[in-house]
């Protein structure tokens, strides 16, 4: 990964101010990229972009960045990789629009396209992850991008007259502007699902870019323009497009997915540095680590955490299938002191409230493989593609249930459940069932089937089943929980079953 960040502000300041401000924003996340940083400003237009690089693709100084577009009149700071950049290079230079190339770098073909074609028609070119700032010269605009699934995070926002941008929260901080104000109105949002989500930030006006969006500002005005360019939930609606039939039986979509899958390992262990992947030894990522050993010529670098207790250890698993693909297989086990230790780091971390049971083996694991490799990849994003979370399944199967039952009968049955106190819950259940180790008290799990009981649709049933808290408002006297995608902001459902629903949401 790299980090980005910049400002763009009235010009008061001199080019070395500028750029010693900006080189202090880019200073607080240098661990994003640790093998080199660049500086540029135009005092002029008020204009500062910095970059910490961490090099993949094209190490020498040709890729370095800020970078500009051969024809001067863009300058970018990118985070990402840019998996087709080499078909891109092939379409330009079979247009007869390529430059003359300084290197193979995928940041020298972003611009190149961009230059060609315009930002929105290349990014809807590209295959990869990203997060962009381009600052166009002659049209005196900043845009920023993210990649359709918003795998590389970007903020912004304005802080009185300075307008700030980053991958980092703690990027933006490092500029005396920031003003820092927890929003309180996004605090049930965090207690509810466990973290920030969307277009928000815990920072009053401070916002992420969203997934699939560019974000435009004017170097003359406070205006702020936001487009989608790719949208998700539009991709749900249209149930594999034009090319659907293609895949009307379980053998041809079988056969369609191996070989996307395939295209899709292939284009990612595009890289000038060691590479590796992240294996639990699950459905997920066992299979990334397949198509990867079935591409590469000698044995890829695995990597496990392990722990000492047997209901959370998975390295056995990850072990066991590194042994049947062949792979070079590292796992680390560790205690009860180890995972402490990494507490206290959390908050600097992720900047913002992030309440993700992952999130210390992730650490540890990133760490372990950080020693061997620059590059693991990963199963994440399984689940949510291929309706691996339990909930989906639940959730349409109690959505069908429900439906027999008319909703206000559902919902008075609800309350005089509600009405029964937990502690005589807790005893009357017990009798019928043990609780599992770990999980909620039998009176706690029983108000919590009568809440769903009382759903009226599948989007209510859904929210509820993706909720930690399920009445976090009340915890935040006099906050207004801003509209969702889950709730105000849904998007539209079509024809797709409860299911399909769930997953798009």
């Amino acid at each position: 990964m790299c980090g980005l960040t910049g400002y763009l502000a009235p010009s008061r300041d001199g080019e070395e101010a500028m750029l010693a401000q900006v080189t202090a924003m880019a200073e607080a996340i240098a661990y994003r990229g640790p093998d080199s940083h660049g500086v540029w400003a135009d005092p002029e237009a008020g204009i500062a972009l910095g970059h910490r690089r961490l090099a993949i693709v094209d190490l020498t100084e040709a890729g370095a960045q800020p970078m500009a577009s051969a024809s001067g009149r863009f300058v970018m700071v990118y985070n990402g990789e840019t998996y087709n950049h080499a078909d891109l290079r092939a379409r330009l230079e079979a247009e007869g629009r390529a430059p003359a190339w300084r290197g193979h770098s995928d940041t020298e073909t972003l611009l190149a396209g961009i230059d060609a074609w315009g930002l929105e028609a290349t990014l809807k070119r590209t295959i990869g992850m990203y997060a962009i700032a381009l600052w166009d010269r002659e049209a005196r605009n900043l845009s920023l991008a993210r990649d359709r699934l918003g795998e590389k995070p970007l903020y912004y926002g304005w802080q009185g007259e300075t307008f700030l941008f980053g991958s980092e929260l703690k990027a933006l901080a490092a500029h005396p502007a920031f003003e820092g104000r927890v929003n309180r109105n996004v605090l049930p949002e965090f207690l509810r699902h466990g973290h920030v989500g969307e277009n928000r930030s815990i920072y009053e006006g401070i916002a992420k870019v969203r997934p699939g969006e560019i974000v435009t500002i004017s170097g003359k005005s406070a205006d702020i323009a936001t487009k989608t360019y790719w949208s998700g939930a539009e991709v749900a609606l249209a149930r594999g497009g034009p090319d659907a039939e293609r895949y009307n039986t379980p053998e041809a979509a079988v056969e369609a997915l191996e070989t996307l899958l395939l295209d899709a390992v292939g284009r990612q262990m595009m890289s000038d540095v060691p590479l590796g992947a992240f294996l639990s030894g699950g459905i997920d990522s066992s299979t990334v680590v397949a198509l990867m050993q079935r591409l590469s010529e000698r044995p890829v670098h695995t990597f496990s955490i392990g722990f000492h207790e047997a209901r959370y250890n998975e390295a056995e698993h990850a072990r066991a299938v590194a042994a049947h693909l062949g792979t070079r297989h590292t796992d680390l086990y560790v205690d009860e002191a180890t995972l402490l230790g990494v507490v206290p780091m959390l908050a600097a971390m992720y900047d913002e409230p992030h309440a993700d049971s992952s999130q210390i083996p992730t650490y540890l694991v990133s760490k372990l493989a950080r020693e061997h490799v620059t590059v693991a990849l990963s199963g994440d994003g399984g689940d949510e593609i291929f309706a691996g979370y339990g909930r989906y399944r639940q959730g349409a199967d109690l959505m069908a249930g429900l439906g027999r039952l008319p909703l206000p009968a559902r919902r008075g049955l609800a309350g005089a459940i509600r009405a029964v106190p937990m502690g005589a819950l807790d005893r009357m259940v017990s009798l019928a069932r043990t609780v599992p180790r770990g999980k909620e008290q039998n009176g706690q799990w029983v108000r919590r089937l009568a809440d769903y009981l009382a759903s009226g649709d599948t989007d209510t049933l859904h929210r509820k089943l993706v909720s930690r808290w399920r009445f976090p408002e009340a915890a935040v006297p006099g906050a207004v929980p801003p509209p969702t995608m889950l709730d105000a902001l849904a998007p539209e459902r079509g024809d797709l079953s409860d299911m399909e629903r769930m997953m798009q949401l």
